[in-house]
């Protein structure tokens, strides 16, 4: 495996992965995305998954800041 296949933060990455396919697996399909949001928010709690919600980040184009910000769903594992 050459380093531009290789997952970062592997543990965590299939922590989020695991809590996303068990949200998807009870639920199933058909709901609309706040639906999934709160039992996600709800999964990761249940296994301990650090995260914040709705977190604004700033966005650059070409070293510099943009007016705009994206919010993202979910950040986990990192202290903002």
């Amino acid at each position: 495996m050459d380093a531009t296949n290789k997952i970062l933060y592997k543990e965590e990455s299939f922590a989020i992965i695991g809590a996303c396919m068990k949200v998807h697996r009870l639920l199933g399909a058909g709901f609309l995305e706040a639906v999934y949001e709160e039992a996600l928010e709800k999964e990761f709690q249940i296994q301990k998954i650090p995260f914040k919600r709705q977190v604004k980040l700033d966005l650059f184009y070409d070293n510099q800041k943009l007016k705009k910000q994206y919010r993202a769903d979910f950040v986990c594992y990192v202290l903002l």
